[in-house]
C-alpha cells in the first residue's frame, strides 16, 4: 500500500504514501532568515530519499515569530533567488516540496522576542525564564498576521514550492488560538470554538486566495494538547470538519506542545501503539471527515505503516527523525530491502533531559547532511551535545554581531 499514488483535491498527485515530515533544520542565515547552501544540500539529499512529499521545517512569516535562530523567514520576495534554489533542490527527483508556514507566538524565546505576542497574555510554564510573558495581540494585529501568511504563501509558490502546510499544532500561534488555555479573549477570536478557530480559518482563506485552487494546502493540527483545560480530541474533530469545508487538501494529525511534548515520543518503539502515537486519534477524526490524513509520530516499521494505511484512518505516513540518520529509508521501505528504520538509542539516564538530548542528536545528523557528509548513527550523546552547543553559540554570535534582520 505504501507505493500507491494519491490524488489530492487540488489536482496534485503524490506518487506514493510516504512523506518526509517537518523538522526544524535551523540552517537559515541567522541574521536575514534567508535559505542557505547548507539547507539546499540537505534537501538535495532528501530529494533522493524516495518519499513522494517533503515538508520543510518552519518558514516563519514574521520576524517577531521565530522559534529559534536559523529559521527561514519570508515576509516578501527579497529571498526569492535563495528560495528558488531550495525549491529546485527538493523537487529535483520528482517529489513535492511543501513549505511549512508558521508563527511561534508565545513560543518565541526571550533571546529572539523580548515581548512575544499571543492570543492572550498567558505565560509559558516550566522553562526557567526562557520565554518572556507574551503580550495579547490587538484584533488589527491578528488580521495583519493573517495577511502575512498569505504573502508568504504567494512568495514560496512563485519560488517553485509545490504546496504549503500551515502549522496549527505543537503550541505555536495558530494552536494557541485554538486552545482555551492560551486563548482567553472575549472578542471575535476567543470564547467559542468557532471563534478560537477563526484565526486558522482566516489563514487558510488568505493563503488560498494567494495561491489559487490548484495549489495544495495542508494543515498540521493537534489531536490534543495533552494539558488539562486545553484543546481536546472533540475540538480537533470539530476543527477538522471546519477545515474540510474550507477546502484544504491534507490534514496532518499530531499532538502536544513545548509544555507537553507528546510529539517527541520515545525511540526504539516496537508496537503499533508505541510507533503510531496518534493513530487512535486519527481514527476518530477519519470518522468525521473524508480529508486525506497524514499521520506522523513514531512510525519506524513498514508493518505499522501498512497497518495504518489499511485501517482506512490514514492516507499518508510521515517520517521525520529516521530521515536524519537513514535518509534513504523511504526508498528501501518501498523496494522491500528494509523492513524498518535502523534502531538507535540516544536516551540518557536522566529522563528530564531526554527530549533536549534527542533533539540535539537528530539536529547533529541534519548538520552532517548539510555539510555534504553521510549521517553518523554512532554519534555519541556527548558529541551531539557539544556540536549542538557549538552551533548554537555560532548562530547567536552571528546574530549579535549583525543585529536583527
Amino acid at each position: 500500500m505504501l507505493d500507491r499514488p494519491l490524488q489530492l483535491a487540488s489536482g496534485a498527485t503524490l506518487s506514493n504514501r510516504i512523506a518526509k515530515a517537518a523538522m526544524s533544520e535551523a540552517l537559515a542565515d541567522p541574521v536575514t532568515g534567508a535559505p542557505t547552501d547548507a539547507l539546499v544540500r540537505v534537501y538535495e539529499r532528501w530529494a533522493r530519499s524516495g518519499a513522494a512529499l517533503l515538508i520543510t521545517g518552519h518558514v516563519i512569516v514574521d520576524p517577531a515569530g521565530r522559534g529559534e535562530v536559523g529559521n527561514v523567514v519570508v515576509t516578501d520576495d527579497r529571498h526569492r533567488a535563495a528560495l528558488a534554489r531550495w525549491a529546485a533542490a527538493g523537487r529535483a527527483h520528482g517529489a513535492h516540496l511543501w513549505a511549512q508556514l508558521n508563527h511561534a507566538g508565545r513560543q518565541s524565546p526571550r533571546r529572539l522576542s523580548r515581548e512575544p505576542v499571543a492570543p492572550s497574555a498567558v505565560a509559558m510554564r516550566g522553562f526557567a525564564g526562557l520565554f518572556a510573558r507574551p503580550r495579547a495581540l490587538a484584533a488589527a494585529e491578528v488580521r495583519a498576521i493573517v495577511a502575512r501568511f498569505g504573502t508568504a504563501a504567494a512568495v514560496v509558490a512563485d519560488a517553485g514550492f509545490t504546496g504549503i502546510e500551515i502549522h496549527a499544532a505543537h503550541g505555536y500561534l495558530a494552536s494557541q488560538f485554538l486552545s482555551p488555555r492560551t486563548n482567553q479573549r472575549d472578542d471575535d477570536y476567543g470564547g467559542s470554538l468557532a471563534n478560537r478557530a477563526r484565526f486558522l480559518l482566516e489563514v487558510v482563506a488568505a493563503t488560498r486566495a494567494a495561491v489559487g485552487a490548484s495549489f495544495p494546502i495542508a494543515v498540521k493540527l493537534n489531536s490534543a494538547d495533552f494539558q488539562r483545560g486545553g484543546f481536546e480530541i472533540d475540538d480537533a474533530i470539530a476543527v477538522a470538519r471546519m477545515l474540510e469545508r474550507a477546502g484544504i487538501d491534507v490534514l496532518e494529525i499530531t499532538g502536544g506542545s513545548y509544555e507537553a511534548p507528546a510529539m517527541a515520543g520515545r525511540e526504539r518503539a516496537s508496537t503499533v501503539a508505541r510507533e503510531a502515537y496518534f493513530l487512535d486519534y486519527a481514527t476518530r477524526i477519519r470518522a468525521a471527515v473524508a480529508l486525506p490524513i497524514l499521520l506522523t509520530g513514531g512510525m519506524r516499521s513498514r508493518a505499522v505503516m501498512e497497518h495504518a494505511l489499511a485501517s482506512g484512518a490514514v492516507d499518508v505516513v510521515g517520517l521525520a527523525r529516521p530521515m536524519t540518520y537513514a535518509p534513504e529509508l523511504p526508498a528501501r521501505l518501498l523496494d522491500g530491502s528494509l523492513d524498518r528504520a535502523p534502531e538507535i538509542d540516544v536516551r540518557s539516564r536522566i529522563r528530564s533531559l531526554d527530549d533536549a538530548l534527542q533533539a540535539l542528536w537528530f539536529q547533529a545528523q541534519i548538520r552532517e547532511l548539510a555539510a555534504g557528509r553521510e549521517p553518523d548513527p554512532k554519534l555519541s550523546r556527548a558529541a551531539a551535545l557539544w556540536r549542538g552547543f557549538r552551533g548554537m553559540v555560532g548562530r547567536e554570535q552571528a546574530r549579535a554581531e549583525h543585529g536583527p534582520a
